[in-house]
């Protein structure tokens, strides 16, 4: 044990937010030399004399951080280098003012006012140049300032502000108790019946009336929650209100039709019923703005269904999906589409459903989605199949204990708080007991918030949110008197997500940029995520919770932590100078690889990021070589649960030309012509789990790097 490290396990620190944390020599170091860059100067010996002079004249008792800064301050304004000192003085200044910033209302607001574009940009699903998104944008910056002032534990609200954690949707949570995501009981609303407003609303007689029963439903979850909302299995859900179509057409055709034509023409004016009411519900869910200015981030999942009307649902989802949105038929951004492959199913050229796989086919070659789930995978991971609440959040296997049956429909998440890996890394300087250290004191506060946000969570009433809590959405039915909503969250029947990002980077700071290929560097990685469990299940074995670990989209996120790590740690080779980091577990964005490579490399990871994880391959285009999409399809069923389709269909309408845009500064254009008017092309982007039109909804800088960083996975067929 070296001098320095021998006084680090004798000394506590007592932090600004009152926890207590081991000393650690390492950051006067980094402090000094920010300092002595940012006046241009280098000397390393300096800095090292200078920091073990500051640790020498510290007294060898409990410190503060004030008392640290104030040794620093004295030996740099005595030394050769007191324009250091300056500098120094300076920077815990100017943080001290970020500080109180981030958590004042007005300076909060001004934000929004002066357009910053971290805050308007900050969700690429929402349109900030609306009257209804600004009004949502001012309520949340008064609602982010004031959680992280007044409601926040002070050690969650201070790891949040620095970006060692990330508190997540701190304009909706904890200001009021909302919920995250969701998979709505859709079925026991239009089995039962519900009420939205004065209106009560009985079971539907038809597939087109509980299509837009489910368009209502579905804009009023999202403006009770703030994630996503998720319809599952909607063709077998919707399938016995077809069958009232078809009865009601076959009772019309006893009438006036002959007897051998009966059934054909009852199916023909079914089969036309049902595109009709899917086709409307796509557009419902494209114009429908929530109370929160958004289009509602919907999932649906489809396809495991065998039936005639349940085949027919799932074609009429893909061919609605394929003819594009309006007049000049634009990918529609809304439902995400999620199918179920199944082997039996529709997997193999001998399966029942095998000619509606290759119509999904056509249907992601065109538009990006159907993405894919692995029937027999995800039940090896989850514990049974369900599809995932919004992008990528997955429900474990959960029975009733009321009733001995698996549930799914009704559950629901409570949160996620995101850990900055990368900055662990950073700051362990190479040692890899020290990441451990810290990966240990941050994930205390990972707990605390959660805790925190689950319990914020309890404070709602039935009442708050009828639609949820008393209308069924949640799958219970509270009644009218009841004011508690535990009851819906606790016997881990809810999940709350311990979130993650960059991996790669994390990696990168140990064994280099190409660590892919190192047994050492990616068990390193597999570890970090099994210590993570490894708290989850403990965490489980003492509240009623799901704790999960969850591959965090980080759409806005990943500029965020990048951005504050490169500002306190400076501009750091593949880790912090790329403006983005990794989301999760993948494979680095910039590396040619074929889509079965990084198949196989992904596939270990999903086991020990059960709460949420998808997968992705980059494509050319597609749209005349299925086949090898398919190739890919039936590779990732063994390996891998869940896997989407990202291939070029920018399409600009003043030239014509089809495929994939050129990134720019701020945004897209056409290699063609140059357009880049969001009236005139239609560019869509893989934003994170769901979609993006980032020319008509721009994301945040780091989020446009890494999409602009991509390179094709190619093999064979696929170049």
């Amino acid at each position: 044990m070296s001098l320095l490290d021998e006084i680090a396990t004798k000394i506590t620190v007592f932090k600004r937010d009152g926890r207590a944390v081991r000393f650690d020599p390492a950051k006067i170091y980094r402090a000094i030399e920010a300092a002595m860059n940012d006046r241009g100067i280098e000397d390393h010996a300096f800095v090292s004399a200078a920091t073990n002079a500051v640790i020498d004249s510290l007294p060898e008792r409990d410190l503060d951080i004030p008392t640290i800064q104030s040794a620093v301050e004295d030996y740099l304004m005595a030394s050769r280098y007191p324009e250091v000192a300056r500098a120094y003085i300076e920077y815990r200044h100017d943080r001290d003012v970020e500080r109180k910033q981030t958590m004042d209302i007005q300076h909060s607001v001004g934000k929004l006012l002066k357009r910053d574009k971290s805050v308007v940009n900050e969700n690429a699903n929402k349109d900030a140049t609306v009257f209804n998104t600004q009004r949502d944008l001012t309520a949340g910056s008064v609602a982010k300032a004031y959680a992280l002032a007044q409601m926040l534990p002070r050690p969650v609200a201070n790891a949040h502000i620095k970006g060692d954690i990330h508190f997540h949707d701190l304009d909706y949570n904890p200001f009021q108790p909302m919920t995250n995501c969701c998979l709505i009981d859709i079925p026991g609303m239009l089995t039962r019946g519900f009420q939205i407003g004065n209106a009560r609303v009985e079971s539907p007689k038809s597939i087109n009336t509980a299509t837009a029963q489910i368009a209502q439903i579905i804009a009023n979850v999202a403006s009770s929650q703030y994630g996503g909302t998720s319809v599952d299995r909607i063709d077998e859900v919707l399938a016995p209100f077809a069958q009232l179509n078809y009865d009601k057409h076959m009772r019309d055709a006893v009438e006036w039709v002959a007897p051998e034509r009966r059934d054909d023409y009852a199916m023909a004016k079914t089969k036309k019923d049902i595109y009709d009411a899917m086709q409307s519900l796509e557009y419902e869910i494209n114009t429908l703005y929530t109370s929160n200015g958004q289009t509602p981030f919907v999932t649906l999942g489809f396809g495991l269904g065998e039936g005639v009307f349940e085949r027919e649902i799932q074609k009429a989802i893909l061919n609605v999906r394929i003819g594009g949105i309006g007049r000049d038929k634009h990918t529609a951004i809304f439902p995400k589409l999620v199918m179920g492959l199944r082997r039996g199913v529709n997997l193999n050229p001998e399966d029942p459903n095998y000619d509606i796989k290759q119509l999904a086919l056509e249907c992601s070659a065109k538009r990006m989605y159907p993405d894919v789930i692995s029937y027999d995978r995800l039940v090896e991971i989850e514990g049974d199949y369900k599809a995932p609440m919004g992008c990528r959040s997955f429900l474990p296997k959960w029975v009733d204990p009321t009733t001995g049956e698996a549930v799914n429909a009704g559950r629901n998440n409570l949160g996620v708080v995101t850990l900055n890996i990368p900055r662990i890394a950073i700051e362990a300087r190479g040692s890899k007991e020290r990441f451990w250290e810290l990966f240990d004191e941050r994930m205390e506060i990972v707990k605390d918030a959660l805790l925190f946000r689950i319990e914020r969570c309890e404070d709602a009433t039935p009442a708050n949110a009828p639609i949820l809590y008393r209308y069924g959405a949640f799958g219970m039915r509270a009644a009218d008197t009841d004011t508690d909503v535990k009851g819906f969250f606790r016997g881990h029947r809810s999940t709350a997500s311990m979130g993650y990002i960059g991996l790669y980077e994390a990696a990168t700071l140990f064994y280099g940029p190409n660590w892919e290929h190192d047994a050492d560097a990616k068990e390193f990685t597999l570890e970090i995520l099994r210590a993570m469990n490894r708290y989850a299940d403990a965490w489980r074995a003492e509240y009623p919770y799901w704790f999960s670990i969850y591959s965090t989209p980080s759409e806005s996120l990943t500029d965020r932590f990048c951005r504050l790590d490169r500002e306190k740690f400076g501009q750091i080779e593949n880790v912090t100078d790329k403006g983005y980091y990794t989301n999760s577990f993948h494979y680095d964005v910039r590396k040619k690889i074929t889509p079965f490579e990084k198949i196989d490399f992904e596939a270990e990871y999903a086991e020990l990021t059960k709460g949420g994880f998808i997968h992705y391959c980059e494509y050319p285009k597609l749209t005349h070589n299925t086949k090898a999409l398919e190739a890919v399809w039936d590779y990732a069923y063994d390996r891998v649960a869940y896997l989407g389709t990202n291939t070029p269909i920018d399409k600009c309408y003043a030239c014509g030309f089809e495929g994939e845009f050129n990134p720019t500064a701020e945004g897209f254009a056409c290699p063609d012509c140059g357009n880049d008017d969001p009236d005139t092309c239609d560019v869509v982007k893989r934003t994170c789990g769901y979609l993006g039109n980032p020319v008509k909804r721009p994301m945040v800088h780091g989020r446009h790097m890494e999409i602009s960083k991509r390179v094709k996975h190619m093999d064979g067929p696929l170049a």
